[in-house]
């Protein structure tokens, strides 16, 4: 079977594909950089019974929305939802009485 040749079209999305492959191998690297946290040390150390207040610097770039440290806003106090939700009512013994008087008659 013959080779067939690839149109011009074609040959272009290839290019095009190979180019966005690149910059996407390029941007993974960039995000990537650093090492991992914790690190292996601080696992085998954890391991074995020590705790860490603060991990070891990763090295990688600083927050971008300019946090040092995560903020916990589930462990906030404030009021709920600002709703009201649906109650359940027990039925007193009175209220069942009533009801059955009258399916029975």
């Amino acid at each position: 079977m013959a080779e067939q040749e690839l149109s011009e079209d074609a040959k272009r999305r290839l290019e095009a594909g190979r180019e966005a492959r690149e910059k996407s191998l390029e941007e993974f690297v960039a995000r990537t950089k650093g090492k991992p946290t914790p690190t292996q040390d601080e696992n085998d150390e954890a391991a074995l019974g020590k705790h860490f207040m603060e991990h070891e610097a990763d090295g990688g770039d600083p927050d971008p929305h300019g946090q040092a440290e995560p903020v916990a806003r589930q462990m906030e106090g404030g009021r709920g939802g600002g709703y009201q939700t649906r109650q359940a009512r027990p039925v007193t013994p009175a209220a069942h009485r009533v009801t059955s008087e009258r399916s029975s008659s």
